[in-house]
């Protein structure tokens, strides 16, 4: 955020100098902290800018994002080792849950083809292969990862511009089956 005067000054607007000129909306975008100091600008951080939670404590004093941990940690005390548990290691755990919810449904085909010999539908098991397979695929693109950005972009799409062509790239990870197509 940048305060002139005591007033804060909204990107994309013009605005009136300390000595009466007038600058364009664009201006704050294009022009570096030393010219924007020059003429009485100050940059200060907004403490109250939004941020994603699932990822990241908030913001330094710098402005800059504070991510939460990647991996598991032991943490030794007085009381023994303490391990706090890393985003990695939460998005497995999710990735499980999910894996489980999806299989729960037809689970009782696996019992019932062990307790009473019945085969088990090809599209029962084509199902249950390809969740087993998106699964254990997602996993890998989790255990893989070496940073919270690298994390939090498996989930995202991202948007792009080459050539002047609007470009989007769909999340990394794999889409669960929808159906078992019965």
């Amino acid at each position: 955020m940048f305060i002139l005067n005591g007033k804060t000054l909204p990107l994309d607007s013009p605005f009136v100098g300390l000595d009466g000129t007038q600058y364009p909306a664009q201006w704050l975008r294009l022009t570096t902290i030393e010219e924007k100091k020059a003429i009485g600008i100050e940059e200060v951080f907004d403490s109250n800018k939004p941020y994603d939670q699932q990822y990241y404590w908030g913001y330094d004093n710098e402005g800059n994002l504070i991510p939460k941990e990647l991996d598991d940690e032991i943490e030794t005390t007085e009381n023994g080792n303490i391990t706090k548990t890393g985003l990695k290691t939460l998005h497995i755990k999710k990735n499980k849950e999910i894996t489980n919810s999806l299989l729960l449904s037809t689970d009782w085909y696996i019992i019932r083809k062990f307790d009473r010999g019945i085969d088990i539908p090809n599209n029962i098991s084509e199902y249950r292969s390809t969740v087993i397979s998106v699964s254990q695929q997602r996993e890998s693109l989790i255990s893989a990862v070496t940073s919270v950005d690298d994390l939090k972009k498996l989930y995202e799409s991202s948007t792009t511009i080459i050539d002047g062509e609007t470009i989007t790239v769909p999340p990394q990870m794999p889409n669960w089956p929808l159906s078992m197509n019965l």
